[in-house]
């Protein structure tokens, strides 16, 4: 019943930007934290950030200063605002909901099917 889906993906030149969105449905914004990660061709899936049931957010170090994760509580939405996009940014973008485990990467339970970003130069 839970489901999370991302939009808002896209093709961009460098120096673009990009809102996600993910609707998250079957849960609350107050039962579980969200997030969004993001997965590189031949790379590991990286965390981005994160924000808590009060809303107060946390990012990976070196996703500080670019994104930035909102939400809307009556709409269980949140949006992963990218700017100044790199090549290097090109990815498929996930959405995640879970449970935190302090500040910073959480306990994932449940995955959206990704949204590609690609950034050209």
């Amino acid at each position: 019943q839970v489901q999370l889906v991302e939009s808002g993906g896209g093709q961009v030149q460098a120096g673009g930007s990009l809102r996600l969105s993910c609707a998250a449905s079957g849960l609350t914004l107050y039962s579980h934290v969200m997030g969004w990660f993001r997965q590189a061709p031949g790379k590991e899936r990286e965390f981005i950030g994160v924000i808590g049931q009060s809303g107060g957010t946390s990012y990976q170090e070196s996703m500080k200063g670019r994104f930035t994760i909102s939400r809307d509580n009556a709409d269980n939405r949140i949006f992963l605002q990218m700017n100044s996009l790199k090549p290097e940014d090109t990815a498929v973008y996930f959405c995640a909901a879970g449970h935190a485990r302090g500040v910073g990467p959480f306990q994932v339970i449940y995955w959206g099917q990704g949204t590609q970003v690609s950034v050209s130069s």
